[in-house]
């Protein structure tokens, strides 16, 4: 049995097509990724999509097909993203749960986001939480900083758990304007999550890539990575397709004697079933 969970998020919101042509930004292209990924050792996909011009985009019809065609051409857990892009309006991102995903990323906090702001409000972080206890989506909760482990304690407290009673977070490390991608943060962050937490994984940007998920093994945790977070495998060397960096994680894994989770043995360590 695998005691790895890999979540590949293949495209974002931040990057232009026209800046990574291999960027995964139509649905065939989508499809596909998840395919190559799910091979490659992957178990939930972290789902950003985009119009008929590449540009993020909640279209609710979009979103519905993009769900759809996963289920249909792939066993991973599908989890949407309700971040969208940073310009996205908050009520556009609670009706993503309209679509109907096993799963839904939660924002504990407001971060600067580079040059923006991602914006995550205290009464949507309430309103998000409360819909997917009420529609049965469990929720990823991504946390930028320690103020937000903070602030899930808060709302666990507050609501109590989450859809099939499993906790699982996400530390989203290296962003300029959160928590650095370093061991030392990761350590920290960790020893703060709540008693409740069931499961957690990792996620560096950019260059703190592999410190992050090296860190994240060595204290038990899981692995999100994908073109959404890190565009190139070395200095000079760009990600051809996602797949290289699942297969990448896998082998990490291997490395600390853990095993790639397939997505039946995801549903179980989420709670969806």
């Amino acid at each position: 049995m695998g005691d790895l969970l890999i979540t590949v998020a293949p495209t974002g919101a931040e990057t232009a097509k026209s800046d990574c042509p291999q960027l995964p930004t139509t649905l065939d292209e989508l499809v596909e990724t998840a395919q190559r990924c799910e091979a490659a050792g992957a178990a939930m996909i972290h789902v950003h999509i985009r119009d008929g011009e590449h540009r993020p985009t909640l279209d609710q019809g979009r979103l519905r097909d993009t769900v759809v065609a996963l289920h249909e051409h792939t066993d991973l857990v599908v989890q949407l993203s309700t971040g969208g892009s940073v310009h996205d309006p908050l009520d556009d991102r609670l009706k993503v749960l309209d679509a109907e995903p096993d799963s839904c990323s939660l924002t504990m906090g407001t971060t600067n986001f580079g040059n923006d702001v991602f914006l995550n409000p205290w009464p949507f972080v309430c309103d998000l939480y409360q819909l997917s206890q009420e529609r049965g989506v469990v929720p990823e909760f991504e946390l930028f900083d320690l103020g937000q482990v903070a602030a899930l304690h808060r709302l666990l407290a507050k609501y109590g758990l989450p859809h099939g009673g499993k906790v699982h977070a996400d530390l989203v490390m290296g962003v300029p304007g959160g928590m650095p991608g370093t061991a030392d943060a990761l350590v920290a962050a960790v020893a703060a999550l709540p008693a409740e937490t069931t499961s957690w994984s990792a996620t560096g940007i950019g260059r703190s890539t592999l410190a992050v998920a090296l860190a994240s093994l060595s204290k038990g945790g899981h692995l999100r990575v994908g073109m959404e977070d890190v565009l190139t495998l070395a200095k000079g060397v760009p990600v051809e397709h996602n797949d290289q960096l699942v297969s990448r994680a896998a082998e990490l894994g291997r490395m600390a004697q853990r095993t790639p989770m397939t997505p039946a043995e995801a549903r179980a360590l989420l709670g969806m079933i």
